[in-house]
């Protein structure tokens, strides 16, 4: 048994631990992944030679690099694929739900904001529905799903971008503050709800540390959105709340990317 060590300078959150565990659930020669992702470093428990796994990860465009090999007597726990799926399932659900909630206030409340950050939250949905449904199935089966999921992101993306310039454009109904900050907070609680969940069933590698990194891209949104709410009255201006949908789109764009990477 082989222990290699990859330094990933990309990886920031379980969102790439999620699409690493995915490149790497088919090779038969790896044992078990432990992940620090505070460090950004990967430990690989493997048989025969870590050039396929350093192959496989380099197509993520996440910057790995090949640390260490040694050999290591390493004791693995039983399987706990069950509860990896109950969890997965629950933060998935979550997600999916305020997806829904989000979108239906956002055009309601006329928020680029909060559509945009409901398309974050279909965004977390789609990682989490991706290692789902790729448990057990095949490298093709994998690889249409995670194709046609970073697709639909992008065109989502791309519709949101094209009504953030129509209404920089033309005068649009101001947005309905008290709503964005409502409904914001209300992600925020979901946001940490998922926190909790993953940091009580997170395996020992895993660090309090790194599921906080998880949640700050959408602990960063909800707070955006609250700010740009807090804007619009005061400047009494629809721009800070477009300004902020903008950013948040360019985030869901960039997970579309590491998706269809992912299927390759």
């Amino acid at each position: 048994m082989n222990k290699t060590i990859f330094n990933i300078t990309k990886m920031d959150c379980p969102s790439e631990e999620q699409l690493i565990r995915m490149k790497l659930q088919n090779f038969d020669t790896i044992k078990s992944l432990e992940f620090d992702i505070p460090n950004r470093k990967l430990n690989v428990y493997h048989n025969e030679t870590p050039g396929p796994i350093l192959s496989a990860l380099e197509t993520l465009n996440l910057n790995a690099t090949l640390i260490s090999t040694e050999e290591n007597q390493a004791v693995f726990a039983a399987d706990t694929s069950n509860k990896q799926r109950k969890l997965l399932w629950t933060v998935l659900i979550i997600n999916f739900l305020f997806f829904g909630f989000e979108m239906l206030f956002g055009i309601l409340s006329n928020s680029m904001g909060l559509v945009a950050d409901s398309l974050d939250m279909l965004a977390d949905s789609i990682v989490y529905a991706l290692a789902l449904f790729a448990v057990g199935g095949t490298i093709a089966r994998k690889s249409n799903i995670a194709k046609f999921a970073g697709y639909f992101q992008i065109l989502l993306a791309v519709i949101g971008f094209i009504e953030v310039i129509r209404r920089f454009i033309e005068i649009e109904k101001m947005p309905d503050f008290k709503t964005m900050i409502i409904v914001s907070v209300l992600a925020l609680t979901a946001n940490v709800l998922c926190l909790y969940l993953l940091q009580k069933n997170k395996s020992k590698e895993a660090h309090m540390q790194a599921s906080m990194i998880f949640t700050s891209n959408d602990v960063i949104i909800n707070s955006g959105v609250i700010i740009a709410a807090i804007l619009v009255k005061l400047l009494n201006s629809s721009y800070p709340d477009l300004i902020i949908g903008a950013l948040v789109f360019l985030i869901v764009a960039k997970g579309a990317y590491r998706i269809l990477k992912l299927a390759k």
